[in-house]
């Protein structure tokens, strides 16, 4: 008889506990999403006005599309995937973000550094971010002709090799219609290197496809 009041007991408590877990489960659904944007200059606003961005034209469709998200804009200028990898975890902790979109690795890129070193910050950057529970969407980028076609034909294959590793969806390229265009001088800054504002709605263009079906 005691058995059977103790299991009897044990269910009941089980069953009591459901409707809260439940709620609970329901709750987290419903948070409203925190987009984590760790990127690099391209994403800093490095050199234009303030607002003009395409992390910042990313909130203004966010709103106009009337999905109710947080941005956070946690680029720095300068930046490689060492430095993303480096800071990732307290950003993480921070801000627990649903969301994170990773745009590092032309830098790496500028300095010469090793592309499996690059590869192996991008795919631990991925791998973290998921194990924190948020969808990962993986910005690539390319390198001009002058680099040498087979660096530059690497050197975007690793962005494909990572997302297809973690399961990820990838932005082949930020500055597609920008710097694969015959006039693409004009639309960067004097440097050659950083898109001009006019440049940054294409640039969220890029984006918001993948990044949408992600939300």
């Amino acid at each position: 008889m005691f058995r059977r009041d103790f299991i009897a007991a044990g269910a009941l408590a089980l069953l009591g506990t459901a409707p809260a877990l439940a709620q609970q489960s329901r709750k987290a659904a419903a948070r409203a999403p925190v987009i984590l944007v760790v990127g690099d200059s391209l994403s800093a606003e490095y050199g234009l006005p303030r607002g003009s961005g395409w992390v910042a034209l990313l909130e203004k469709r966010l709103a106009q599309e009337k999905i109710g998200a947080t941005v956070v804009n946690a680029s720095v200028s300068g930046d490689t995937t060492a430095g993303g990898r480096a800071r990732l975890p307290a950003l993480l902790r921070q801000h627990g973000p649903t969301h994170v979109v990773i745009e590092l690795g032309a830098n790496d890129a500028l300095r010469g550094l090793p592309l499996t070193n690059t590869r192996d910050n991008l795919a631990w950057m991925v791998e973290q971010s998921q194990a924190a529970g948020a969808r990962v969407l993986l910005v690539g980028m390319q390198m001009p002709p002058n680099y040498g076609a087979d660096y530059a034909r690497r050197f975007a294959a690793l962005f494909e090799a990572v997302a297809k590793e973690r399961k990820v969806p990838l932005v082949p390229f930020l500055l597609h219609g920008i710097a694969d265009v015959p006039d693409s001088t004009a639309l960067f800054q004097p440097d050659r290197i950083h898109p001009r504002a006019e440049a940054h709605p294409r640039m969220l263009d890029n984006v918001w496809p993948q990044l949408r079906k992600l939300l």
